[in-house]
């Protein structure tokens, strides 16, 4: 059907249940017509009928199959038990993912005489691989809603399983960084669909706790590689670097085929239809995806074009994207500083300097426990504005946890002198971590609150920029160490998280307006031009 059918529901059943987010329905690959209710409600009937001009002029009625009231099939009437098993599953994955990104890190130098190339070319290691995290994004976004989660996490992942073997017996460095980066936009799939597979099954006043979870995975992965890492080079070797990640994800990758199964409403809801239609012969039993869906076409270039027309063209994705930019930069720096600053200045092993990340990841861990708080004070606030908070509320913890960030890396600058103790900017990482999920969590939920139907959109284009200047701060943050000095490569960086700090307050007080004049951001009054 083209997005001109006129279409319009005869049926409407008393419905139960929740909504669930605009974040998560399959705006993008269905046309305008569809009726995302059929995902979101559950009627006594199992289904809901729906009238459809063809363009030839035809009426034509089809059954929209529906979840029942209460149906155990619905991934959010599933038990507690089996729900957090799942959550705990795909974030073990995310988690995997990012930790794999870093635990290279410490051997960097070690491959660069192995493998006699560069220390700037075997730093490429984590650049490939970061790379793929903002590339995956763009394909696995969609797919996944064309094919269900469980399909992509189970190739996706083993794809990148596989191709973690060819990296710890590589001969040489081309053989190295080629699958570093296939292996990057394979483990990205997990990082890009999780959120999503998470609301699929947990209610919205369920849902702080899991997603707390998953909000700590993208920065907790990445601090706990180096500290492995480390560890693994100086007992075992660089090539174990690569083993231990085959393990660990190998076994993810099994445990999530075998257990984890499908999340995603419209793919469940396509199945039962294709079950009902050879069970009765009837074949007006049907989803949305399958009346209403968009060519492949012009799906993939509503997912591979419109985060670049947000990017270059909305004032909120800009300065977001870059906020972001600054903070997963900042922590992929540090996993070339902290040898520059533990390694080479106070003479330590890769196994003691990578003992120096373990105040960022408790940092990380602080904030994530204090998320449901955060949660708590915005329910409070939805009460207040009758249910319907502007989306400017989003960012009322950002504004006292930005602060967190230049004071953490100004006491790293200003206490890395080899001559002091380890103990200054190693406690430094403190409130960098308590920052970096403080203020991932708040950027996300304020995209999604100011595009709804595109936030898939909005947070793809912030994964891209993000990912992109992550993979290009370790290529060079040695050099500028060692040109600027410890305390003014720190201080460089801690002026520039300084001045980050005001995007908070503009949006807050000013956003209403900025939405009220953007052409995609959603809006309480309409736009004014």
């Amino acid at each position: 059907m083209s997005d001109e059918s006129s279409m319009r529901s005869i049926e409407k059943p008393e419905a139960f249940g929740e909504s669930s987010d605009n974040a998560n329905l399959p705006y993008q690959t269905l046309t305008a017509g569809a009726d995302m209710s059929e995902f979101t409600k559950e009627y006594p009937s199992g289904c809901i009928r729906k009238q459809v001009t063809t363009p030839e002029g035809r009426e034509k009625t089809y059954l929209l199959v529906t979840f029942l009231d209460s149906d155990p099939k619905n991934p959010k009437n599933w038990s507690k038990f089996r729900k957090w098993w799942v959550t705990m599953m795909v974030g073990g994955v995310c988690f995997a993912a990012a930790f794999s990104s870093a635990i290279v890190t410490p051997g960097v130098y070690v491959v660069a005489d192995a493998l006699e190339t560069s220390t700037e070319i075997s730093l490429l290691q984590v650049t490939v691989f970061v790379v793929g995290f903002g590339i995956g994004p763009l394909v696995f976004s969609p797919f996944s809603e064309l094919f269900g989660r469980s399909i992509i996490y189970n190739v996706t992942l083993g794809f990148a399983v596989i191709f973690v073997i060819p990296c710890a017996v590589a001969k040489n460095i081309q053989t190295l960084l080629v699958c570093r980066a296939i292996d990057g936009i394979g483990f990205s799939a997990p990082i890009t669909i999780v959120g999503g597979t998470l609301a699929d099954m947990w209610r919205k006043e369920e849902r702080a706790v899991p997603m707390a979870v998953f909000s700590a995975a993208p920065f907790l992965g990445p601090v706990m590689g180096p500290l492995v890492g480390g560890f693994v080079l100086d007992n075992l070797g660089w090539r174990w670097e690569y083993w231990l990640q085959l393990i660990v994800t190998g076994f993810l990758w099994i445990m999530m085929v075998v257990t984890v199964p499908e999340t995603y409403a419209p793919k469940l809801l396509l199945k039962r239809a294709q079950q009902l239609r050879k069970e009765t012969g009837d074949i007006s039993y049907v989803t949305e995806q399958e009346i209403d869906q968009r060519p492949l076409p012009e799906t993939m270039r509503i997912f591979l074009f419109r985060p670049f027309q947000l990017l270059f063209g909305e004032l909120i994705v800009i300065l977001f994207s870059l906020y972001t930019m600054v903070l997963y930069g900042l922590l992929y720096m540090f996993f070339v500083a902290y040898p520059v600053i533990f390694s080479e200045g106070k003479g330590y092993s890769a196994s003691i300097a990578g003992l120096m990340f373990i105040p960022i990841a408790v940092g990380v861990l602080v904030g994530t426990i204090s998320s449901p708080l955060v949660n708590t004070h915005y329910l409070t606030l939805v009460r207040k504005h009758n249910g319907s908070p502007p989306p400017e509320v989003r960012l009322i913890p950002m504004m006292w946890a930005c602060w967190s960030i230049p004071i953490g890396v100004f006491i790293n600058a200003w206490t890395s002198y080899p001559r002091l103790s380890w103990v200054g900017p190693c406690l430094a990482g403190l409130p960098v971590g308590f920052g970096f999920v403080f203020l991932y969590n708040a950027i996300n939920n304020y995209l999604v609150d100011s595009y709804q139907h595109m936030a898939a959109s909005a947070l793809a284009a912030k994964t891209l920029v993000r990912s992109v200047w992550g993979a290009m701060t370790v290529l060079f943050t040695i050099q500028m160490y060692h040109r600027l000095g410890y305390q003014w490569a720190g201080s460089l960086i801690g002026f520039i998280s300084l001045a980050c700090c005001a995007i908070p307050y503009i949006f807050y007080y000013k956003g209403a307006t900025i939405r009220r004049r953007s052409k995609y951001a959603f809006s309480e009054t309409p736009p004014q031009h």
